[in-house]
């Protein structure tokens, strides 16, 4: 089952993606469960396949989509943790690379993609997110899986120049991480370190890796993070990036306005943004 949050005539709402439209689950469900995080939290995904054989009320152009999950408690983002990307920065430490995104810092599918004006060395990352569906501290890697509710795409914008000696300037502009287009229950994902990840600017593949490749897998990377800070539903995990990134390219290959961006992971979709240049300002209600 697919799950995705958007915005529909001004109301923010979430629904089942189905071959025929979305079958709008906050209309149904609302009331109980505000948001697909509160749905998770309830642990009430069970309530949701209830309907997923109504028909579509809605078309998949009629609604802006919103990052999956527009606000989690945590964003845990994993850096180096496919082979190829540790040759490509001669990433030496053996122990997982993390650092934070704020929620903030993301933006859904089809929506704007935005390049700092402050860089111009703005980079693509696919990568496979993961959600918590069940809150955990301390997790075995043997029950880590039972946690996840599901999985998405994730391009991890970075601006290479603002990463200075830690990730974290650089990968917090605001909407440079999309999120999408929806989540994969993770019932429908067999084995998450079995999926083909590719990445394409302009239509051009630009990376192309199996899960299987990571060096670290999302159970032992959910035990581990579980061992510092407690996993709550609706949290997020992104799981690393493959090789083939712009800044490790010869010449250098660099994100710019009205350019397309696409993460496409097997088994879960294809998340899509075309690339703008960030405002000068942001009006303070846009900013809420």
């Amino acid at each position: 089952m697919k799950l995705a949050a958007y915005l529909v005539n001004g109301r923010r709402s979430y629904g089942i993606v189905s071959e025929n439209g979305i079958i709008d689950l906050g209309a149904r469900l609302g009331q109980r469960y505000g948001d697909l995080k509160a749905l998770l939290a309830a642990n009430a995904v069970a309530e949701a396949v209830e309907y997923q054989h109504q028909p579509a009320e809605l078309a998949l152009n009629e609604v802006d989509f919103l990052p999956v999950i527009d606000n989690p408690g945590k964003i845990i983002c994993v850096g180096m943790n496919y082979a190829d990307k540790r040759l490509e920065f001669n990433e030496q430490n053996p122990a997982p690379t993390l650092f934070v995104r704020f929620a903030d810092s993301q933006t859904g599918h089809r929506q704007a993609v935005l390049k700092p004006r402050y860089s111009t060395e703005f980079d693509y990352e696919g990568e496979l997110a993961v959600i918590i569906g069940r809150a955990g501290e301390n997790i075995a890697r043997e029950q880590a899986l039972e946690h996840v509710a599901g999985y998405s795409c994730y391009m991890d914008g970075s601006a290479r120049d603002w990463q200075h000696s830690w990730y974290t300037a650089g990968k917090n502009g605001r909407c440079t991480g999309a999120f999408g287009p929806w989540m994969t229950t993770s019932d429908a994902i067999a084995d998450p370190q079995n999926l083909t990840l590719i990445t394409r600017l302009n239509g051009q593949q630009v990376q192309q890796d199996s899960t299987s490749n990571m060096i670290y897998s999302v159970a032992a990377l959910i035990e581990y993070i579980s061992t510092f800070t407690r996993l709550s539903a609706g949290d997020v995990i992104i799981t690393g990036s493959p090789g083939g990134v712009g800044k490790k390219r010869t010449p250098p290959l660099f994100m710019h306005a009205g350019d397309r961006i696409e993460v496409d992971i097997e088994h879960i979709g294809c998340l899509a943004n075309q690339v703008a240049d960030a405002p000068l300002s942001v009006p303070e209600t846009a900013a809420a």
